[in-house]
């Protein structure tokens, strides 16, 4: 039976152990995710290198893998180099079951800039979704015109609705430009909104004013 006096101390134990926690989880995690995608990396071409060599040297594949990809890089830099991807990439895409999942894959990577010009996450906005009365936040990707019958063209904004912990689970809504909420957040603000499950928010969710070439746009 714990007296009076305990009662401060093992509740002072019991935050100190939690805010421990608090800094080592997220440390490991990092750790480990970043520890996996090394070895990964590195086990594509560390058993060929062991072949060759008699004996493993670790990090010898990923820093073969860094060379590769920095001499790809160097061949689209040149006319020449980049003829010679476009026929590979040709090939590739003439094999039927190959081409449809190579083509998905180069969209989703370009789609997020690999080279510092794709169209990401562009704001964040809020709107009511599943149904009326409740919101969801959300990230425009891409805007589209929609023609209805009669000749009338209505804005779209495409969200992309990400499913907390796991971004890459959401789901697309295309809301009428009119009718979502923009929010004065930064991409990264929305990100950390959605995925700690709401957790990690803002000191106040505000709207944000719109430009005048924003709400004209046709």
């Amino acid at each position: 039976m714990t007296t009076p006096l305990q009662k401060p101390v093992f509740a002072s134990l019991r935050t100190t152990f939690l805010r421990g926690i608090g800094v080592l989880i997220p440390l490991g995690l990092t750790y480990w995710f970043f520890q996996s995608l090394l070895n990964a990396i590195d086990g594509i071409l560390s058993p060929q290198f062991e072949r060759w060599l008699g004996h493993r040297v670790p990090g010898l594949g990923f820093l073969a893998m860094l060379i590769i990809i920095f001499l790809v890089g160097l061949l689209t830099r040149n006319l020449f180099g980049r003829l010679v991807l476009a026929w590979f990439e040709n090939l590739v895409r003439s094999i039927p079951i190959v081409r449809s999942v190579y083509s998905a894959i180069k969209e989703l990577v370009n789609a997020f800039g690999v080279e510092g010009k794709g169209k990401t996450f562009r704001e964040v906005v809020m709107t009511e979704y599943p149904r009326k009365g409740l919101y969801s936040i959300g990230f425009v990707t891409n805007e589209m015109p929609y023609a209805q019958a009669g000749g009338i063209t209505k804005q779209f904004l495409n969200v992309y609705i990400p499913n907390p912990p796991n971004p890459t689970s959401g789901f697309l809504v295309l809301i009428p430009r009119d009718e979502a909420v923009h929010l004065d957040l930064t991409i990264e603000e929305g990100l950390k909104l959605v995925l700690s499950g709401g957790i990690v928010i803002p000191e106040l969710l505000t709207g944000r004013m719109m430009a005048t070439s924003e709400r004209t746009h046709p």
